[in-house]
């Protein structure tokens, strides 16, 4: 066959599909999630050539699931899925991840630029000669879409969408006809890495806001740091962790940045959320003259109803956009430089440094005489079974609001969906999350707290933990149904009523022999303290699967507080 005359200067002709994967492999993925289709397949040959393995997800809403706790983990993560009919089950995991502000490169494979030009009436298309539409769909939630149709652009668009993935921690789209999964581009591109450094901050403009910063920091009788998700998505930890070590601030944690801080510091005081919280640590939050506030998404469930008692006179904004210091806003000042000044330049001897309230794990406080497993025992006492560098992942419902009780060993990654709260995302990012740790090849427990309705939305994903022998830890509280959606509204309705399963027989059901599956029912408390003790349990050496139950009734405090102020807004009239 004739070399095609546009791939003839070319230095070093490569695949697109090479290219693409090999992009992804150097920025740090090492696992592709996804589901074939036949306008992937050829594609998806490359992935091993690159040095990549394919994970082979169930379904793709799983597969996008476990691609956003897989970046979660690794920082970054890609899934393919096949045009339409693919991708639109996809959609709901993408929409999650760009509601929370978490990288996933989104592979698309869609018929050939010969089919899309002519219109033609193909399987998995509306019918309607239109491309485009479901890229158009899924615009909305991407920070750049990549429709590579054009060889001598494809190269520039690939890097281009890569770069906006990282540096805007959001999902992108790239959309890759049969036809050119193949085609030549040019690879001496490739001994260049991709620029993945944020752009910097113009330095007058950043020095001006770190001198503001300082000049109200050190007039401050009572200061206190708020860390929440985008410092943790937009990766200014160590900028943070410097900035406590440094000042000896007290600092404080929302729901969504739990895990953001060594909970071992003694600088640590809790968890604020407004009225969800504990008073001691409202009290300390809503009573400062000056809250730092890092990285804040300050959503309903994030605040407990938008419950923040305090003021925006004495709060300072670090985002990773822009900077707020009181009323004034600076566009384009982004927190990392900030920050990183603020660190070197804040005078010691004029800071005042209130102390922090103490926090433990009150499990002595919360435990009656009943051998139940209550909430409000249970949360607390997971906190002293966890242990250092632990992946904890916590399912919408009770287990997002109760490991509010639980305070962290140093190191512990915290996992939730806050924002999204998408019902049995959970499952699928826990099995992410767990190979993110095995790719990095790092010895990590992962621990999932899902609930049992949650968990047969998503079920199948225990297929995936087997078939890669991954060691995760599954807590499934069995309370028959949907908690949270109890306490909103229809306590003993129906709707919220699930079947019961034998929940301790799904890892069997997907091939989970006796040496790879370790399957538990407990009932008691005195059961689970002996579980939380046993040494085979606490090593985790596979899959482990708990059948825990709890009453029907019984939601963590933070959760019914929460449940309450929603259920007003939605009765809420004009």
């Amino acid at each position: 066959m004739a070399l095609d005359i546009r791939e003839q200067g070319l230095k070093k002709p490569v695949a697109v599909s090479e290219y693409l994967f090999r992009r992804l492999h150097e920025i740090g993925i090492r696992s592709v999630h996804g589901v074939p289709g036949d306008f992937n397949l050829v594609a998806l040959d490359y992935i091993p050539k690159a040095g990549l393995k394919w994970v082979g997800s169930v379904n793709e809403l799983n597969a996008a699931y476990a691609a956003d706790g897989y970046a979660r983990t690794k920082g970054i993560s890609a899934l393919v899925t096949t045009f339409g009919v693919g991708e639109l089950s996809a959609i709901n995991g993408l929409a999650g991840a760009y509601s929370e502000h978490i990288p996933v490169v989104h592979i698309v494979g869609c018929p050939s630029t010969i089919s899309q030009r002519n219109g033609m009436l193909l399987h998995h298309t509306l019918g309607n000669g239109d491309f485009n539409v479901f890229a158009n769909m899924s615009s909305q939630i991407s920070c750049d879409i990549a429709r590579l149709n054009k060889p001598a652009e494809i190269a520039e668009q690939i890097d281009h969408a890569l770069r906006e993935c990282w540096i805007r921690s959001r999902p992108v789209y790239i959309m890759l006809p049969t036809d050119m999964a193949e085609k030549k581009i040019e690879g001496a591109r490739l001994d260049t890495a991709i620029d993945l450094t944020e752009p910097q901050n113009d330095q007058d403009r950043e020095d001006y806001v770190v001198d503001v910063v300082l000049r109200y920091l050190h007039a401050a009788k009572c200061p206190i740091i708020l860390v929440d998700a985008c410092a943790i998505r937009h990766r200014v930890l160590q900028e943070v962790h410097d900035l406590v070590e440094k000042t000896q601030l007290p600092v404080f944690v929302t729901p969504m940045g739990k895990g953001a801080i060594n909970e071992s510091h003694p600088s640590y005081g809790g968890v604020y959320a407004g009225t969800g919280s504990h008073p001691d640590v409202c009290e300390r939050v809503e009573s400062a003259d000056l809250v730092l506030s890092i990285g804040a998404l300050k959503s309903d469930f994030n605040t407990t109803g938008f419950s923040y008692r305090t003021s925006q006179l004495n709060t300072i904004d670090f985002h990773s956009t822009h900077c707020t210091v009181r009323y004034s806003e600076y566009p384009g000042v982004t927190m990392r430089g900030v920050l990183r000044k603020v660190v070197e330049r804040v005078d010691l001897s004029k800071l005042a440094r209130p102390p922090s309230p103490e926090v433990v794990n009150e499990v002595a406080k919360n435990r009656d005489s009943s051998e139940t497993i209550t909430q409000a025992w249970f949360w607390p006492r997971i906190g002293e079974y966890l242990k250092e560098n632990d992946i904890v992942v916590t399912e919408t419902g009770t287990a997002n609001f109760g490991i509010w009780e639980t305070k962290f060993p140093r190191g512990v990654t915290g996992i939730n969906q806050i924002l999204w709260g998408s019902i049995g995302w959970s499952v699928g990012a826990a099995q992410g999350a767990a190979l993110a740790a095995k790719d990095a090849g790092v010895d990590r427990r992962t621990v999932l707290f899902v609930g049992d309705g949650s968990f047969q939305l998503t079920a199948q994903e225990v297929s995936t933990m087997i078939r890669h022998n991954l060691k995760i830890t599954i807590f499934l509280i069995y309370n028959d149904g949907f908690t949270i959606e109890r306490f909103i509204h229809g306590m003993e309705a129906e709707y919220n009523d699930v079947a019961r399963w034998n929940y301790t027989e799904v890892p069997t059901v997907f091939g989970g022999s006796e040496k790879q599956v370790r399957k538990l029912v407990i009932k008691t408390k005195e059961e689970l303290e002996k579980l939380l003790v046993d040494k085979e349990f606490n090593e985790a050496g596979g899959l482990q699967f708990v059948e825990l139950w709890m009453p029907k009734d019984d939601a963590p405090r933070a959760l019914k507080i929460t449940t309450e102020v929603a259920a007003r807004n939605n009765a809420r009239v004009e």
